[in-house]
């Protein structure tokens, strides 16, 4: 039973998910905007949240941490540079999903998620 649990599953295991949605948030913050489907941005947005949050701080040990998730350096001098100082005096509500349409093949809810 999965009572209690947080999060989706998205069809996909563990290393697939995860590896989805780290490719999910390199391209929100590289673009700024990206489209997807509610499943995937709602589950992408939490996360997104939690490592502009982390990236308000700007030191060695919080780039490192950025990186870890991120795994790429020009997205993570994005977040530092551009993206986190936006933010500094906002406390969370850092993403907007905005529902739009729906995918022609599988009818599938297709939602645009952007930073605010």
């Amino acid at each position: 039973m999965r009572h209690r649990k947080k999060g989706r599953k998205l069809g996909r295991d563990k290393d697939q998910r995860e590896a989805l949605l780290i490719n999910l948030i390199k391209s929100l913050l590289f673009y700024e905007e990206i489209t997807t489907t509610e499943a995937k941005a709602k589950e992408m947005a939490r996360w997104a949240e939690k490592i502009i949050t982390l990236a308000k701080v700007d030191s060695v040990h919080h780039r490192r941490n950025a990186f870890k998730i991120v795994r790429d350096k020009k997205v993570t001098k994005k977040l530092f540079d551009v993206i986190a100082p936006r933010y500094k005096n906002r406390s969370g509500g850092y993403t907007k999903i905005i529902k739009f349409k729906y995918r022609q093949g599988d009818d599938a809810l297709m939602c645009r998620v952007k930073l605010v």
